[in-house]
This record gives C-alpha cells, sequence and structure tokens, in this order.
C-alpha cells in the first residue's frame, strides 16, 4: 500500500513540475510565410532565459548540384559556405510578455541582412514575426507545423 501511495505522490509531484516549466507558446516548428522553410524555436543553447530559432527543413534544400543551400549572400564571407538548414535564424529575443518576445535579431537568409525583430503570438495560434528597421516594421504570420 506504501508502494501505491508513493507512486501516486511521485505522480502528482511530476505533474505540478511539469507546469511550472510549461512551453511558452512562441516555441515549436513553423512554417515561414511564403511555405519555404521551417524554424524550430526554443530558448537559446546559450541563454536559456532567450529565445531563438533554427532553420529545420526547406521545401527546396539542395542546389542544382544537388549541394545543400549555403548562406551565399552572408556579409561575412567566411560564413557562405554554411548549410541554411540547421543556421540560427533568430536569435536573442527577450521575453516582453505573454506570448510575446522582442529585442531579438532575424537574419535573413536570401538578402544576407539582419534586422532587428519582435515575435508574438495571435489569438489564432499562428506566430506574428516583425523585422524592423528603425521604427518601420514588416510583419509575417508563420503556422506552426510539425
Amino acid at each position: 500500500m506504501k508502494l501505491v501511495h508513493l507512486a501516486a505522490a511521485t505522480l502528482a509531484f511530476a505533474a505540478l513540475g511539469s507546469t511550472a516549466y510549461a512551453a511558452d507558446p512562441v516555441e515549436g516548428t513553423w512554417l515561414v510565410q511564403a511555405g519555404t522553410a521551417k524554424v524550430r524555436v526554443a530558448p537559446c543553447g546559450g541563454d536559456k532565459a532567450k529565445m531563438c530559432g533554427v532553420v529545420v527543413w526547406m521545401k527546396t534544400p539542395n542546389d542544382k548540384a544537388g549541394q545543400p543551400m549555403k548562406d551565399l549572400n552572408n556579409p561575412d564571407a567566411a560564413m557562405r559556405g554554411r548549410p541554411i538548414v540547421g543556421l540560427t535564424m533568430i536569435r536573442d529575443f527577450k521575453p516582453a510578455g505573454a506570448g510575446k518576445w522582442a529585442g531579438g535579431k532575424i537574419y535573413d537568409p536570401s538578402s544576407g541582412k539582419t534586422y532587428g525583430s519582435k515575435i508574438s503570438v495571435n489569438p489564432d495560434g499562428t506566430l506574428k514575426v516583425e523585422g524592423c528597421i528603425t521604427v518601420v516594421c514588416q510583419a509575417q504570420t508563420w503556422k506552426r507545423s510539425s
């Protein structure tokens, strides 16, 4: 009987612990607006208090020669050989409210440019991703994916 109580107490404690560490609504894998890539958003590896996003899938992952698409437009010539799949596309977002993160950067591999950015979950469950230059922001809507 003690074993049953111990098991029940352990399960109850585990359930309480899991709610204390519930994932933020921005976490997950998202299909970008154009449908050409998926980005997995999760706490940054080096700083779990910040949010980052890595390209995990591309509709066209290889170039005409059959090689993985590379970061050819990067302003840093040393980084132009890195594959786009696996690339950190969004980084260093800080919490700005429930389901909202700001102060981050978003990298556009098609232009090689990095922009100030903020992300938030819309009421319909989609992700609003904004890239900003000074005070002008342009938004995209990303859909949750698997």
